[in-house]
C-alpha cells in the first residue's frame, strides 16, 4: 500500500511541474532495472554430456534457476576451447548483459582476468582459477579428499594390487587427487601400486578409453581418472574390470564396473553466490571448500561393492568432514615420494600452500613428474 502511495505522490508531483521530466525517466529506468532478472552466464569447456565435469556445472546452473526462479535468467555456452576462444565468449557473455559470469575450466583464468578489466560492473567467478580482481573471485573444491576415500574402496576391492590412473595433465590439482588416491588405497592395503598414463588432454573419449585399455593390459583390476569423459567408465565395464566414477555418478555408464564415484556439488556455491549479487552483498574472495562445505561427495557405490566396504568409506567421509581425517598427514611415519624424498614427516601435514603447489608423486605411484 506505501508503496503505491508513494508512486501516487511522484505521478502528482511530476503533474504539477514540481519534479522534471528527466526525474521521472531515471526514476521509472531504476525500477526496471530492480524488476529485470539478473542475468547469469556459464562457459563450459566441453559439450554437456551425460556425466562429467561439465555436467556437474550444469547441474549447478539448473540449481540456480531452481533456488531463485524469475530472480534469474541463466544461459551457457558449452565446447569452449580454452584461450582465444574463451576470451571471446566471456566477452560477448557480458556485452549481452550478463552480470554474474562462471567460467568453470582452470584454462579459462587469464582469458577472465583480461575481460573483467574491461567490465569493472560484472561479477566474474573463476573457478578453479587462483587470480582474483576486485569483480573476479576464484572457488575450487578439494577433490583429493574425495579421492583419497575412492582410493579406501579401490584398496579393498582390488585382487591384482595394481590401480590404473587416466590423468589430464600433471598440475598441482591431478597430483593431489593422484597422491590421495594411492595414500588412501595403501592406506588399507600396503602393497597397492598405482600407475599413471598422462595424457595432455582434458577431454578426449577415443584416448581416455586406450589408455585405460593399456593399463588394464598391464594387471590393473581397478582404475580412477582426471579427464572430462564417461570414456575410462565404458572401458571397464567393457573389460570386465572396476573403476572410480569422477565428477558424476557414472553407474547408467558402468552398472557392473563402478566401485564408488567422487561427484562434485556446485549448485550451493553457485546459489549462494547468485543471491550476494541479487542482495549487494557479493565481494571478490577465494573458497577452497571440499567434503565439510558439501562441495565433495564420496556415495553412489556399485553392486560389487561389500556392505562393510561401504561402511567404511562413509565413516572416513564422516571423519574426513569432522576434521579428525587429514588426506595429508603423516600420522604413524614419514610420507615419502616415490624417489625416496620424505615429503610430510611424521605428526606433521601439509598447509594448504604445500598442497596448492605439490610437484611430487607419492611412494606407491609408477610415473614421474617433469620440472
Amino acid at each position: 500500500m506505501y508503496k503505491n502511495l508513494a508512486g501516487r505522490a511522484v505521478l502528482a508531483l511530476a503533474a504539477a511541474g514540481f519534479l522534471s521530466p528527466v526525474f521521472s525517466q531515471q526514476q521509472q529506468q531504476q525500477q526496471q532495472q530492480a524488476q529485470a532478472p539478473l542475468k547469469i552466464g556459464f562457459v563450459y569447456v566441453t559439450p554437456v554430456t551425460d556425466a562429467g565435469w561439465v555436467r556437474q556445472h550444469e547441474e549447478g546452473r539448473k540449481a540456480v534457476d531452481a533456488a531463485l526462479g524469475a530472480k534469474v535468467r541463466t544461459t551457457y555456452v558449452e565446447n569452449v576451447a580454452e584461450g582465444a576462444d574463451a576470451e571471446r565468449v566471456i566477452r560477448d557473455l557480458a556485452q549481452q548483459g550478463n552480470t554474474l559470469i562462471f567460467t568453470p575450466s582452470f584454462g579459462y583464468m587469464e582469458p577472465t582476468m583480461k575481460v573483467a578489466k574491461d567490465f569493472p560492473d560484472v561479477k566474474f567467478e573463476s573457478i578453479t582459477g587462483y587470480k582474483t580482481a576486485p569483480n573476479v573471485a576464484t572457488a575450487n573444491a578439494r577433490y583429493y579428499e574425495g579421492r583419497y576415500l575412492a582410493g579406501i574402496a579401490a584398496g579393498r576391492m582390488t585382487k591384482t594390487n595394481i590401480a590404473g590412473y587416466v590423468a589430464g595433465f600433471p598440475i598441482p590439482e591431478v597430483l593431489q587427487g593422484i597422491n590421495a588416491f594411492t595414500l588412501g588405497m595403501r592406506s588399507v592395503n600396503p602393497s597397492a601400486q598405482v600407475r599413471v598414463v598422462w595424457l595432455n588432454e582434458w577431454f578426449d573419449p577415443p584416448k581416455e578409453r586406450d589408455a585405460a585399455m593399456a593399463l588394464f593390459n598391464q594387471n590393473a583390476d581397478v582404475i580412477a581418472f582426471h579427464t572430462g569423459s564417461t570414456a575410462v567408465m565404458a572401458a571397464a565395464q567393457e573389460r570386465g574390470k572396476l573403476a572410480i566414477a569422477y565428477h558424476s555418478d557414472m553407474r547408467k555408464i558402468a552398472p557392473d564396473a563402478q566401485v564408488v564415484a567422487v561427484t562434485h556439488q556446485w549448485g550451493g556455491y553457485y546459489t549462494q553466490r547468485a543471491k550476494a549479487v541479487l542482495d549487494g552483498s557479493w565481494k571478490s574472495g577465494k573458497l577452497w571448500g571440499g567434503v565439510k562445505e558439501g562441495m565433495i561427495r564420496v556415495g553412489d557405490f556399485g553392486t560389487k561393492v561389500p556392505k562393510a566396504v561401504q561402511d567404511e568409506v562413509l565413516a572416513r567421509q564422516k571423519d574426513i568432514a569432522a576434521g579428525r581425517l587429514q588426506p595429508f598427514r603423516a600420522a604413524a611415519a614419514d610420507v615419502r615420494d616415490n624417489e625416496g624424498h620424505t615429503v610430510i614427516a611424521k605428526g606433521t601435514q601439509l598447509g594448504d600452500d604445500q598442497i596448492l603447489t605439490m610437484n611430487w608423486l607419492v611412494e606407491g605411484v609408477q610415473g614421474r613428474v617433469a620440472r
